[in-house]
């Protein structure tokens, strides 16, 4: 088992290698680059640029350069921790990334543990207490959540929130402190906004999670085992929760490979209507002004996480269901 994680390990340089220069082709595919995009924004102002100053920012972007002596400079610095300068902040790609990074994880790692700390129970009770009318509800309310899009949540609380309450919806932090200094109050005024962002995001995960909860469940209830089990005697909940309730858990645990970049990226779409300081739009907004290294940088970020993510929930899979083993050259 050690061996096929360290080779497993070693099998990730060539594939972030390769991710690299696919993401940094594709982020390029657009015609023209930042600055032409820059240029032309100007343009609309009816500001100009002549020649002379378009070639000089060409060279300070390092945007003359051929396209694989770019990518050659990125690749290097990358291995020394240098992501490079994002061409619309004029910043460390970094720091920009450091600064949002905290904020993004909080809120995603609070909606999965609360995502979780729903769906299993509630998969759980649906699964035993089959077409009772608690079922048939969490029933109703999970196809609710599944087909209510989190943008659109979002809009509602928003609207709710000004129209009932008098207060915003959107943001993490209150006017007063959104360029503060950390501290226990601006903790405190932390926590009173970031439910609602939790509840928009984790209202789709959670629905879709009891659904596959309830359904892995139910196929383990009606299994040999579980028969042969009860009909010895053995109790009901110790039964259910050693066995099927483990087994249904396995693919809920083989999703941790997309939940690693989900912390990081977080939801793009809700954090814009939202307002919310996340890598999402962070992102978003480097993709469509060709930000190529700040773009670049976190793709490869949510890919590492990714492969990282994919190799745990292997791990975990191994170690909740003892019936996966995994032997050389097998998958």
């Amino acid at each position: 088992m050690l061996v096929l994680i360290i080779k497993r390990l070693l099998w990730m340089i060539p594939t972030m290698v390769i991710i690299s220069f696919i993401s940094f082709s594709i982020i390029q595919l657009p015609p023209g680059d930042y600055l032409t995009s820059y240029i032309a924004a100007l343009g609309e102002t009816g500001e100009t640029v002549d020649e002379a100053q378009a070639a000089a920012l060409r060279a300070r972007y390092n945007l003359d350069q051929p396209f694989m002596v770019q990518y050659w400079r990125w690749l290097v610095g990358m291995t020394r921790g240098d992501l490079g300068m994002s061409f619309e902040w004029n910043r460390p790609v970094t720091e920009l990334i450091g600064e949002r990074i905290l904020l993004t994880s909080i809120i995603s790692i609070v909606t999965l543990l609360m995502t979780w700390a729903l769906a299993i129970p509630v998969g759980i009770y649906s699964a035993v207490k089959q077409y009772s009318l608690p079922d048939y509800c969490f029933t109703f309310l999970g196809f609710i959540g599944l087909a209510t899009p989190n943008f659109l949540l979002a809009l509602v609380f928003m609207y709710i929130g000004y129209s009932v309450f008098g207060v915003s919806a959107g943001g993490l932090f209150s006017p007063e402190y959104q360029s503060a200094a950390w501290s226990f109050g601006k903790f405190l005024d932390l926590l009173g906004h970031l439910w609602i962002p939790v509840i928009v995001i984790g209202t789709s995960g959670t629905a879709g999670l009891i659904r596959v909860m309830r359904g892995n469940l139910l196929d383990e209830l009606r299994k040999q085992y579980v028969m042969t089990a009860r009909a010895k005697g053995v109790r009901y909940w110790v039964l259910l929760m050693r066995y099927p309730v483990r087994v249904a858990l396995n693919p809920l645990v083989s999703t941790v490979g997309w939940v690693l970049p989900g912390i990081v990226s977080g939801a793009t779409i809700t954090s814009v209507v939202l307002g919310l300081p996340t890598t999402g739009p962070l992102l978003l907004r480097a993709l469509m002004n060709q930000d190529m290294y700040l773009a670049g940088s976190m793709v490869m970020m949510l890919s590492l996480l990714t492969l990282v993510g994919t190799l745990i929930s292997d791990i975990l899979l191994l170690w909740l269901d003892p019936r996966i083993r995994y032997e050389e050259g097998e998958h």
